[in-house]
């Protein structure tokens, strides 16, 4: 008899542990299963002048150390190299001195995916022209705040009538999609849109490799 319950108790403990075996494995698969929620951007533009816009969520964040969030009290925007000087902006005098432009524009990511948005911003031409532009330079040089930088020629810049964009579907750019300032790169692959801009240098190298470009990506990201 004493050992008939022994082995009853025994039976029940080992279904508890199974019950409870099973309980964790539940919730351990419950939990990994989840999605994040998508985030939401309240009040941004998704059609401009009949134009179907993607949202600011489907511009994803590909970034070298994670969101930069910037400080705009502390912040300046230094345009150097082959200038007749130096110039410095905070964050204000860039939106407030300087004509603003909308242009929409699809950006390409070498991942596969690619959103249209409306992009709002100033011209990069504006921006160096105070500095007074050396005719020996060739190259525009960005740098953003993680130490992120990446290159395109100044024809570029001056024909595509390049800007540098604060706001994305009528919304001030946030941190994750690269505050205060984004280079929209028309018609060039993802990773010349450079994110928290914080450096413009005007140089005579062409062949000047940014982070990726020095990883083995093409210096040309001209789209195909």
């Amino acid at each position: 008899m004493e050992k008939k319950n022994h082995f009853q108790k025994s039976i029940a403990a080992a279904l508890i542990i199974m019950l409870l075996a099973l309980l964790f494995l539940a919730i351990y698969f419950e939990e990994n299963q989840k999605q994040p929620p998508p985030m939401l951007y309240p009040g941004e533009i998704r059609d401009y002048q009949g134009q179907n816009l993607a949202s600011i969520a489907d511009v994803r964040e590909n970034a070298i150390k994670g969101t930069q969030f910037i400080n705009t009290s502390t912040y300046r925007l230094v345009i150097t190299g082959l200038v007749n000087q130096t110039v410095e902006y905070t964050y204000d005098q860039v939106v407030n001195s300087f004509q603003k432009y909308q242009k929409v524009i699809n950006i390409y990511c070498v991942e596969g995916w690619n959103a249209t948005i409306l992009w709002e911003g100033f011209l990069v031409n504006d921006l160096i022209a105070k500095a007074g532009v050396n005719s020996s330079a060739v190259g525009v040089i960005f740098y953003a705040s993680d130490g992120y930088t990446t290159e395109l020629p100044l024809d570029y810049i001056t024909n595509k009538n390049i800007i540098l964009a604060y706001k994305m579907n009528g919304l001030v750019i946030p941190p994750e999609r690269g505050f205060p300032f984004q280079l929209v790169s028309e018609s060039q692959y993802g990773y010349k849109w450079i994110k928290w801009v914080t450096k413009i240098e005007l140089s005579s190298n062409p062949n000047y490799l940014g982070f990726w470009e020095s990883r083995g990506y093409p210096n040309n990201a001209t789209l195909r």
